[in-house]
């Protein structure tokens, strides 16, 4: 790849695909509406990473995109990682949900297929398109949910079953995506990403719960624990996302048209609660996080199978979760400043 083009390049992921390309000598060009807490910083803080062209825009806007697309026609990949990332957000307002999600997605695809040029077309998708997983039991235990054995993780084969609007959005978005590879010839690849934590996360009580509980725990913010604490996700730091991403692009003539689960799999997961007591057990004063009722659309268990990943894209997690909760910590606390300032706003 010699150039490529983000979309959603400001936010916690894309930010980090930036620099990540930016230090292999990659042209990158960052698309962004800058309307995510934190993306104003991050944008600084990739600009002085290196020469990053940037586009303020809005993945909506179809005029735009396809003249975006009709003035630079030879992106080599084009890494979708923009949309509306909240599940709460989506049952509050399901119609900006699917205009960013769904129509976006498919403004993008329609700009790539009318450049003519073969580009890669990488997708962020989201394990919520699996929706409740009812037809897999699960155990409770003293502070998490676990499969009942021999399950250890949700593979691709299992059925798409969209429980919130968010889960709509995104599942069609994915699906148009897949189509694109089949009907007009595109390369694409979807990941089905779990719970993605790491540096650069200004976290938000509807989305990157990991480094939300710590920003908060770090500036006293209040904290809600929607349900009974319980839920478990399989935890993926953000470096070995973003080599999943390059592994995809390498094997892209196998794997073009195909869909991944990408998460940490079943040797790194964690629950509400217990991420809550071992942040607990780090705080002088007291701690104590309310709670309220479950939100509509949370899954109590998700942990990704990562077989096929492994397979066909010759990758696995690297960074196990005590590792990579240690450094986002020691981040959070070196930017207490700025993560104060954020969450003022």
């Amino acid at each position: 790849m010699k150039n490529i083009l983000i979309t959603g390049g400001a936010g916690f992921i894309g930010c980090h695909l930036a620099k990540a390309a930016l230090d292999q000598k990659i042209k990158v060009t960052v698309l962004d509406n800058l309307s995510r807490k934190g993306a104003d910083e991050n944008l600084n803080w990739l600009k002085a990473s290196g020469p990053v062209e940037f586009i303020k825009a809005d993945i909506t806007n179809r005029k735009e995109i396809l003249a975006l697309f009709k003035t630079n026609r030879t992106y080599d990949a084009v890494f979708h990682l923009a949309g509306q990332v909240a599940v709460t957000t989506s049952v509050k307002d399901p119609l900006n949900d699917f205009d960013t999600n769904a129509q976006g997605t498919i403004n993008l695809l329609e700009g790539v297929r009318s450049t003519g040029h073969d580009s890669i077309f990488l997708f962020a998708s989201t394990n919520k398109v699996y929706g409740g997983l009812e037809n897999i039991s699960i155990v409770e235990k003293n502070d998490s949910y676990e499969f009942k054995p021999p399950v250890r993780g949700v593979s691709e084969d299992q059925p798409l079953d969209f429980h919130s609007p968010y889960g709509c959005s995104k599942g069609a978005a994915e699906q148009y995506v897949r189509d694109y590879a089949r009907i007009y010839g595109l390369k694409t690849v979807v990941f089905r990403q779990s719970c993605i934590y790491g540096t650069r996360q200004f976290g938000i009580e509807d989305q990157g719960w990991v480094a939300w509980f710590m920003i908060a725990q770090e500036l006293g913010l209040p904290v809600t624990i929607y349900g009974n604490g319980k839920q478990v996700r399989d935890l993926l730091h953000i470096d070995d996302l973003i080599r999943a991403f390059f592994c995809a692009v390498k094997e892209i003539k196998q794997v073009s048209g195909k869909i991944f689960n990408i998460g940490g799999g079943p040797d790194n997961t964690l629950s509400v609660l217990q991420l809550i007591n071992r942040l607990a057990k780090t705080q002088k004063n007291e701690w104590k996080p309310k709670f309220a009722e479950e939100r509509p659309g949370d899954q109590k268990l998700y942990i990704s199978n990562i077989e096929r990943a492994s397979k066909l894209l010759g990758w696995k997690p690297k960074i196990r979760v005590d590792e990579g909760l240690t450094e986002l910590r020691n981040w959070v606390r070196d930017n207490r400043s700025t993560l104060s300032k954020v969450h003022q706003r």
